[in-house]
C-alpha cells in the first residue's frame, strides 16, 4: 500500500487514533490546551481526518470548519458531525476554498511534515486568517530524525518513508524532516509571529500501559513539537 492510499485505510486509521497514545492522549489534548477558550471563535481544522478535534472544538463552543485531502476521511467526519458542518475535500498543497480573513484560528495537527514545500500552504493559511488570528501547528519533533537515522544530515530537508500498522493494515507514510530553524524561518516568511513552542507531556488520564517503557506519568518525551503562531 502506498502513502497516497488514505481512502483505503481511512476506517482503520480513524479507529486507531480514537484510542492510541499519540493522537487520543497526546496530540489532541495538547492542541486543545494550546487553543484555550475557543467559545465563539471561527476555527478551521486543517487535515481534519475523521473529525475528532472538530467535535471537541464544537463542544467547547467554537464555530468549526474542516478539510482533508481524503474523501474517505471526510465521509467519516460527516458521519460523526452531521451534514450541517462545513467539511470539504481539499488539499493543503493547493489554494484553499475559503475567503480572505474568514477564520479566527486554524489548527494544523500533524499535517505540515507531509509537505516538502511550506511556503505556499503557510501563505494560504495566513490569507484565510484574520489579522491577529492564530495558527496552531504540531509536527514530528525534528530531533527524532537524526536519532533514528544517525547517518542523516539534521540540517537538510530530507524525504523519508516509514511503515505503520493501523488495525492490521500495513501502510507506508512519507514525511519530510526539516530542522527547527527552517520551520521558524518558514513561519516568519509567511507572516506569522511565534508566540510559543511547547513539548508537553501526555494527558493526565493516559493509561499507563500506553506510555513508552520507563516513562513516568506526567513526564514529557520526544514525540511532537507544538507551535502557537499569530498572524501579523
Amino acid at each position: 500500500m502506498t502513502d497516497s492510499d488514505y481512502d483505503d485505510f481511512a476506517e482503520a486509521y480513524a479507529r486507531q487514533n480514537e484510542t492510541g497514545l499519540f493522537n487520543a492522549y497526546y496530540e489532541q489534548p495538547a492542541m486543545l490546551r494550546l487553543a484555550g477558550d475557543v467559545r465563539g471563535r471561527r476555527i478551521l481544522d486543517v487535515g481534519c481526518g475523521s473529525g475528532p478535534t472538530i467535535a471537541k472544538l464544537r463542544e467547547a463552543g467554537a464555530d468549526v470548519s474542516g478539510f482533508d485531502r481524503s474523501a474517505g476521511m471526510i465521509g467519516f467526519a460527516r458521519e460523526r458531525l452531521g451534514q450541517h458542518v462545513d467539511l470539504r475535500v481539499a488539499d493543503l498543497a493547493d489554494p484553499l476554498p475559503y475567503a480572505d480573513a474568514e477564520f479566527d484560528d486554524a489548527i494544523a495537527s500533524l499535517v505540515l511534515h507531509y509537505l516538502e514545500d511550506w511556503a505556499g500552504p503557510l501563505t494560504e493559511l495566513r490569507r484565510v486568517l484574520k489579522p491577529g488570528g492564530r495558527l496552531l501547528v504540531s509536527v514530528n519533533h525534528p530531533v527524532i530524525f537524526p536519532v533514528v537515522y544517525p547517518d542523516s544530515d539534521y540540517f537538510a530537508i530530507t524525504k523519508y518513508t516509514e511503515d505503520y500498522d493501523f488495525a492490521g493494515h500495513k501502510v507506508w507514510l512519507t514525511f519530510f524532516h526539516r530542522p527547527l530553524h527552517t520551520m521558524t524561518d518558514s513561519f516568519s516568511a509567511a507572516g506569522f509571529r511565534i508566540t510559543s513552542i511547547s513539548e508537553p507531556p501526555p494527558a493526565p488520564d493516559t493509561p499507563i500501559e500506553l506510555l513508552p517503557d520507563g516513562l513516568e506519568p506526567g513526564k514529557s518525551f520526544l514525540c511532537f513539537l507544538f507551535f502557537l503562531l499569530e498572524a501579523n
